[in-house]
């Protein structure tokens, strides 16, 4: 225990000896959570919208007025005829195109409907997605008042409606923030224990202090111990100042329980720590150690579920999401803050990742070749 104590100390002041790393360590997490927190948004606005209006009636100007004073839409271009419209689209001077006809108000009155086109880049389908949204309410919204018109007109009272009512729980303000903080949180610490335990180990090779080491009467498991221990630490450390600025910066709601979030994180940096542990072992140099832990980051990150729904992807790619550690993170971490689950409702997560921290530990362990 003395010598793993002794080890531990020497990591911590080489780490606080070093001022870059301190700046990497505190500072660049902070300003990533404030950033990407921020950057990271779903919500579709300043959508550019071109109308070529044939019909010049007052219903049409109507309508263009409800995409004028809407406040997604931050510019609304009248045109003078379709081919425009399609040059517009083409140049990528507008995100959609909507063309009245010209028939537009004698149909809306005789024949009690009508159509209208519209045209939207979608080459970002899922932004094309909800900006067809945004317009299909506007109209929707549109025909409800010509309705209300129309009752008004005839004295129809007995026209059929349903009010839809809805109730948004765990994020009644739709905040975007609540939903991505979270697991922003949980890749900043992903990727910091990650990169530096997979060039701690690497370093020593470079330096040729290993070779010192491995001669020593030091263990195994107290070099492993003594070199990962501080880097679990600083994990949770690194989680403790993201949840404040979570909690005071974003108002991001903690109903859980925040110690079962600790225990969580504290099994889940073990696992990262071994995966690190795993790439030093079979790496020489730091630049073969960042490289190969960017390329498991990038895939973990892309099929966590952070940015699109697992739900949404392939089987195969499901599948694969099953052996993703962060997935059970950013489930869990959302779970606990956002809907105040206990233990009992997370105990599936808590089990995969203690799995994987004892499979992968042991590779680790097993794989780092030290002869007493």
């Amino acid at each position: 225990m003395r010598i793993i104590r002794y080890i531990i100390q020497k990591e911590f002041k080489q780490i606080f000896r070093d001022k870059g790393m301190l700046r990497l360590i505190f500072i660049l997490p902070i300003f990533q959570l404030l950033v990407l927190s921020n950057a990271a948004t779903f919500d579709v606005k300043n959508i550019k919208v071109a109308i070529v209006d044939h019909s010049h009636s007052m219903q049409s100007r109507a309508l263009i007025e409800k995409f004028q004073t809407n406040s997604y839409f931050a510019e609304t271009k009248l045109l003078n005829s379709s081919n425009e419209g399609i040059e517009y689209i083409n140049k990528g001077k507008t995100d959609a195109v909507i063309e009245i006809p010209k028939q537009f108000e004698k149909q809306l009155t005789n024949e009690n409907k009508t159509s209208i086109q519209v045209l939207i880049n979608a080459i970002d389908g899922a932004t094309a997605g909800v900006q067809n949204v945004y317009i299909a309410q506007i109209v929707q919204q549109y025909n409800q008042n010509i309705l209300v018109e129309n009752q008004s007109l005839t004295g129809n009272k007995n026209l059929s409606r349903i009010e839809v009512i809805p109730s948004f729980w765990y994020n009644n303000t739709l905040n975007y923030k609540t939903f991505m903080v979270p697991g922003i949180l949980v890749l900043l610490v992903t990727m910091l224990t990650l990169f530096l335990s997979s060039m701690n180990i690497v370093r020593e090779k470079e330096l040729g202090t290993l070779e010192q080491i491995n001669v020593t009467p030091i263990k195994k498991h107290q070099f492993i111990i003594g070199k990962l221990f501080p880097f679990w630490v600083l994990g949770l450390v690194i989680l403790t100042i993201g949840l404040l600025i979570a909690k005071l910066v974003f108002n991001v709601p903690m109903l859980g329980n925040i110690f079962l979030v600790y225990l969580f994180t504290a099994i889940y940096l073990l696992l990262i720590l071994g995966i690190g542990l795993f790439i030093s072992n079979h790496t020489e140099t730091q630049q073969q150690a960042m490289f190969i832990a960017w390329f498991f980051m990038v895939i973990f990150i892309l099929m966590s579920g952070l940015f699109t729904p697992i739900e949404s992807m392939p089987k195969w790619a499901q599948n694969i999401t099953l052996f993703n550690p962060i997935r059970y993170f950013v489930e869990f971490i959302r779970m606990v803050l956002l809907k105040g689950a206990g233990l009992q409702e997370v105990l599936i997560n808590l089990s995969i990742i203690t799995a994987f921290a004892i499979t992968i530990n042991g590779l680790a362990v097993w794989s780092y070749r030290k002869t007493n």
